[in-house]
């Protein structure tokens, strides 16, 4: 039996262990993701705290600050995927949530600025719990389950993003900044002490040596479906993350009262991931049955579609909604992307090629706000709306021509 057969019968059966490790990598990547983003209210609070006096240096600071973690996570992700790989995911996860539980505990004492960016840069470098998590459940789960799987994970994953602010908003008038650095690390050190005793992985000495000598890319039978897949994180985080830097100014024109602007803008930026949350399984669940690449072309299409009323919208309320449905749209891409290069991919390169992928999705959660920015201060915002609308159909047109005809993948 050759190895791409063999990788075949593990991917149909999985692991005997795999609703226990799913249940385990849900819960951590719910907690890390949480403590990652819980600074954001008061991340320029801290800055100030910190020493930085002037207003513009201030918001300068806050954004280098966040923003590192997620640069230096992007250029580690194949790396630490290739060495899960070789020595195991597990390991992976349990070096991603001691290393954050370090990082985040240590921000909670830091002296300067400078300290608390190269603590946020130490969190990307060490950490990566979340998309290990997605890894790990992509190679255990019997093929049959895994969109389903992927996308309760991506659920758990968004639902991190939601609730970390909020919580981040209310803790620290309870026990102070940097008192929510410590509680955040204490709930993440939890996790790591779950993932290093609960979470099972059978041992496989023959991927181990095979990924040592694949070198990941070169192991890959067909690279075309890989390639499309890394095309479509791309363009589903550009997507999604281009219409950010526009959207408080943007509901300043439909808004009345000027004093609910920040309240509505949160509620427009918080509706797509909600939508997401609500269909990420189901849809996954869908592509389990009728096949991933049907879901990722029709999501796409219709994402696409439901921005062209946003670009036309008289009511921030029609706003709320329509990005709601273009969440429920997206919602069940992440798992069936995750999906498709597990099954495209010998279990040796597996780890190595979803971190190129989580390194795409990082690329476009840079250049999708860049991007939306500058066409929206030059252009106009609603050229950010028709303009991503434009990449979204083109997308589902390139996912639909390149799909394999042979499968059901």
């Amino acid at each position: 039996m050759t190895e791409t057969q063999m990788d075949a019968a593990d991917a149909a059966a999985g692991s005997a262990y795999w609703k226990r490790n799913l249940a385990i990598s849900l819960t951590g990547s719910f907690t890390t993701i949480v403590a990652m983003t819980l600074l954001l209210p008061f991340l320029p609070l801290y800055v100030e705290e910190l020493g930085v006096g002037d207003h513009a240096a201030i918001v300068q600071w806050s954004g280098i600050a966040y923003g590192a973690t997620f640069f230096a996570a992007a250029l580690v992700a194949p790396l630490w995927g290739r060495l899960g790989d070789i020595y195991g995911r597990k390991l992976m996860l349990v070096r991603a949530s001691l290393g954050m539980t370090i990082a985040i505990s240590l921000m909670g004492m830091a002296g300067n600025v400078w300290q608390l960016v190269a603590l946020r840069l130490f969190v990307g470098l060490a950490g990566g719990y979340a998309s290990g998590s997605m890894v790990l459940v992509a190679t255990q789960t019997p093929k049959d389950r895994s969109a389903w799987a992927l996308g309760v994970l991506s659920s758990g994953i968004m639902a991190g993003n939601l609730v970390g602010p909020l919580i981040g908003g209310a803790l620290p008038p309870v026990i102070g900044i940097r008192g929510t650095f410590l509680a955040a690390g204490s709930v993440i050190f939890l996790a790591f002490l779950a993932t290093a005793f609960l979470i099972k992985e059978e041992k496989s000495p023959a991927r181990k040596q095979a990924a040592k000598a694949s070198g990941g890319w070169r192991a890959i039978p067909d690279k075309g479906p890989v390639v499309a897949m890394l095309a479509t994180g791309l363009l589903l985080m550009l997507a999604n993350m281009s219409i950010e830097p526009i959207i408080t100014v943007y509901v300043a024109q439909l808004v009345e009262n000027q004093g609910q602007v920040t309240m509505t803008a949160g509620i427009v930026m918080s509706a797509a991931a909600l939508g997401s949350i609500l269909s990420a399984s189901r849809l996954g669940k869908l592509a389990d049955r009728i096949g991933h690449w049907p879901v990722i072309a029709g999501a796409l299409a219709v994402a696409g579609l439901l921005l062209v009323p946003q670009a036309f919208v008289t009511e921030p309320w029609q706003l709320i909604v329509l990005r709601l449905l273009m969440g429920i749209a997206l919602g069940g891409l992440l798992p069936c992307i995750t999906a498709v290069i597990r099954h495209s991919v010998p279990d040796s390169a597996a780890g190595s090629i979803l971190g190129l992928s989580i390194s795409t999705q990082y690329a476009g959660q840079v250049a999708g706000p860049v991007l939306g920015g500058f066409v929206g201060g030059h252009i106009g915002m609603r050229a950010v709306f028709l303009g991503t609308c434009v990449l979204l159909l083109a997308g589902a047109a390139y996912a639909w021509m390149v799909r394999p005809r042979e499968d059901n993948l």
